[in-house]
């Protein structure tokens, strides 16, 4: 990909990518897919093992969020074990998805995802203190619903997010510093 986290449209290039999160219990660990046209997060999945039954729930329930038609999609992630691994290149030949990877050592290969990840932890993950992994669950995906989904909505954005909206209307919630950051990152305009 070469470092273009841009899309013609919406369903040819996804990004994805694994984060943890701290709780009582131990580490809960985040799997995500962002499509690179509209940057909407359209799957994810949180479990306790950082493997790749995670990467492939997720990639499943974008699937399935897509209507599951999504043949010929770019899926570019990391150097992860979990996604070169036997388990999410089946899952991938399954849904006829094209595995990309970026190069080793490089997070700005995988920067979309790297930046939502960014931003849900410094925007609510480290401002909360979770003692179990569900509750952890419960309220990240609450997060996710309210803030990521919830503005498109509220809005009058479509929530399938194929517009292309102001970001500075969508991300108003964010810190400016942050939103600047993002925003960099995404290599969106506010305009």
């Amino acid at each position: 990909m070469k470092r273009d986290f841009t899309a013609e449209g919406p369903d040819l290039v996804w990004c994805g990518d694994m984060t943890e999160i701290e709780t009582g219990e131990g580490k809960l660990y985040l799997a995500t897919v962002i499509d690179l046209f509209s940057r909407r997060l359209l799957g994810y999945a949180m479990g306790e093992r950082h493997d790749a039954c995670l990467v492939v729930a997720a990639l499943n329930m974008t699937a399935a969020t897509r209507g599951g038609d999504v043949r010929g999609v770019i899926l570019h992630s990391d150097r992860g074990s979990e996604y070169g691994c036997r388990r999410f290149r089946r899952a991938c030949r399954r849904l006829d998805v094209f595995p990309s990877m970026g190069r080793v050592g490089s997070c700005f290969d995988n920067g979309v995802s790297e930046a939502f990840n960014s931003v849900l932890k410094v925007e609510y993950v480290h401002r909360h203190t979770f003692a179990t992994r569900a509750e952890a669950q419960i309220r990240i995906a609450t997060w996710i619903t309210d803030f990521l989904e919830g503005l498109h909505v509220r809005r009058g954005l479509t929530v399938a997010g194929f517009t292309r909206f102001r970001p500075a209307l969508i991300f108003g919630w964010l810190r400016p510093y942050w939103l600047g950051l993002f925003l960099q990152l995404l290599k969106v305009g506010v305009g």
